[in-house]
């Protein structure tokens, strides 16, 4: 009998270079039991609706603002998502916080990418404050996704070192492939049903072995 992919729903905001590598890590490998359902972009006109086009995959757009309450555009924007029934939503560079409103109807199962070693530096500026911070290592953390800005137990992390002459440009473009690399891997393992949060210690989130 034939399993059902994975059903995965990709919230992009932008170029979408994290739903590429998504694309081509998880959707069109064969070897993945996952598929990409549904993107949904808070932009018109964004290449990341272009991304989703050339894969044939679903794609629509539910803006930031409309409705103009957040709550409202999050109920909105869960029946949108719950419409393409994932078993993951994958907050690649969705440019906004979402709400109790939106993740109360997936619990545990919303993970977004940050572009540090969470604690450290959350917020639109993390790669800037590591180089302001003169940090010898920053890194890329998947976290499951709660309404506190960047917050949620991580999931996946790796460093990154930073070197001395790093500027924001050339440490961005380490980071970046960490961050395609990671969050491929950590869609996969929720796939194979390897990811739970900790029901004694809830910042603790655990990876079962392959075949655990």
């Amino acid at each position: 009998m034939t399993r059902e992919p994975f059903r995965v729903v990709v919230l992009v905001s932008g170029a979408g270079t994290n739903l590429q590598a998504l694309i081509d890590r998880v959707h069109a490998d064969p070897a993945v039991p996952a598929e990409i359902a549904l993107v949904v972009c808070s932009k018109a006109g964004a290449p990341a609706l272009d991304r989703a086009a050339a894969a044939g995959i679903p794609a629509t757009v539910v803006a930031l603002g409309d409705p103009p309450d957040r709550a409202g555009r999050d109920r909105r924007l869960g029946d949108v998502v719950a419409a393409a029934d994932p078993g993951l939503v994958v907050m690649a560079g969705w440019m906004s916080i979402v709400t109790g409103a939106f993740l109360d109807r997936f619990p545990d199962r919303v993970i977004n990418l940050h572009p540090s070693l969470l604690p450290a530096f959350p917020g639109m500026h993390a790669i800037q404050d590591a180089l302001d911070w003169g940090v010898r290592i920053t890194g890329v953390t998947v976290h499951l996704a709660e309404e506190a800005v960047d917050g949620g137990p991580p999931v996946l992390q790796e460093a990154v070192p930073v070197r001395f002459d790093d500027t924001h440009d050339t440490l961005r473009e380490r980071i970046r492939a960490v961050e395609h690399r990671l969050l491929s891997d950590a869609v996969v393992l929720f796939a194979e049903g390897r990811v739970r949060r900790d029901p004694v210690r809830p910042r603790q989130v655990v990876v079962a072995d392959k075949g655990a």
